[in-house]
């Protein structure tokens, strides 16, 4: 036999063999085991367990909106702009109000009426009142408007402190100028800080409820009807959904008690420029703690300069709070008053140090 064919059939053999073997190592069909969950498994007799479980009811808005709704108002300001040529022209803007007593003072959002030559509101029942502007608060975007009216219908004012994540919430206002309409959610944060055009709103509440354009300076109220927010702004994005956010009632009620009684709010100063310390900051700026109020600028003879405090301290504790973020310190600065001394723990380096300083009125620029 020549070696071209010994060749062939050693391959041929190999091949054999190499089938031979996958055939016979397949298992077959008496290998596999049998199932006899048939037999073993069934039962005739079977239910569904009994209904046990909590009893869950969902919450019915009805009784809320009827108590809500009366005091809310459709506000419309007329302001004056300008074109490209300096030809002026009118421009009206839309938002809500909310009757806080049966004397005619309207809670809104400053950027609904500032800048207005003029202001019309309707209520729900369809009578119309012009306004006037009682006093205005660019810092907390609060403002407050007067009808001449009595024996109107106003809304009870909540404590937003007692609120809790999951709760539900209406929001209540002139949504895209169509009326005043309902709209429900629940809190989805607390105590939130959101920058709007370089200012920064302290203390808000996040919800679910919708809020568009119109809705600004409307109530948010818990189920009970109580206005425990002012809604004043969300996020638009084309990947972003339900995030609205509300001043909080306990934010909103002294500076609307300051605008009733002087027109314009008076907010304590320290003079400091300060940005919030974080681990990653701590970590890049070998700084000795990791959260806290690092003061970046110190207003020559204002009080934190007279105090000795400067640049690269971290204040940890204003008074009696314990401060681990910027907004912590804007908050409890805006909780104490013009002319009250407070004590101040800082960490300058390794060290931790304490001082006092006499808070001043903020200037007005």
């Amino acid at each position: 036999m020549s070696k071209k064919y010994i060749l062939a059939f050693v391959v041929i053999v190999a091949v054999a063999l190499s089938v031979s073997i996958w055939v016979s190592s397949r298992p077959t069909t008496f290998d596999l085991p049998k199932s006899n969950s048939t037999t073993l498994h069934t039962d005739p007799d079977w239910t569904f367990p009994p209904e046990s479980g909590p009893a869950i009811s969902l919450p019915d808005f009805r009784p809320v909106v009827a108590e809500v709704m009366p005091s809310v108002v459709s506000i419309t300001t007329e302001i004056a702009v300008s074109d490209f040529f300096g030809r002026q022209y009118a421009e009206y803007v839309r938002g809500s109000g909310i009757l806080i007593d049966d004397e005619g003072y309207i809670v809104t959002n400053n950027h609904v009426v500032e800048d207005a030559q003029s202001i019309y509101l309707e209520l729900v029942g369809g009578r119309t009142f012009s306004a006037d502007i009682v006093g205005t608060d660019s810092l907390s975007d609060l403002a407050v408007i007067k009808i001449d009216a009595t024996d109107l219908p106003y809304a009870y004012w909540g404590d937003s402190s007692a609120l809790s994540l999951g709760e539900w919430v209406l929001a209540v206002g002139n949504a895209l100028g169509e009326g005043i309409i309902a709209t429900q959610g629940i809190v989805s944060r607390l105590n939130v800080s959101v920058n709007v055009d370089g200012n920064t709103l302290y203390g808000l509440i996040q919800t679910t409820a919708a809020i568009n354009p119109g809705n600004s300076g409307g109530p948010l109220v818990n189920m009970a009807g109580e206005v425990i927010g002012i809604t004043s702004v969300k996020i638009i994005a084309s990947e972003v959904e339900g995030m609205g956010f509300a001043i909080s009632s306990d934010e909103a009620k002294p500076i609307i008690e300051d605008l009733i009684h002087h027109g314009h709010v008076t907010y304590p100063w320290l003079g400091v420029g300060s940005r919030t310390v974080t681990p990653s900051l701590a970590a890049a700026s070998d700084l000795s703690v990791d959260e806290g109020a690092l003061i970046e600028e110190v207003f020559v003879d204002d009080p934190a300069d007279v105090a000795g405090l400067r640049e690269g301290d971290i204040i940890i504790r204003f008074d009696d709070k314990e401060i681990s973020n910027v907004a912590d310190l804007v908050q409890a600065i805006r909780a104490s008053e013009v002319g009250e001394e407070v004590e101040i723990v800082f960490v300058r380096g390794e060290e931790t140090k304490t001082t006092s300083a006499q808070l001043v009125e903020r200037p007005s620029s």
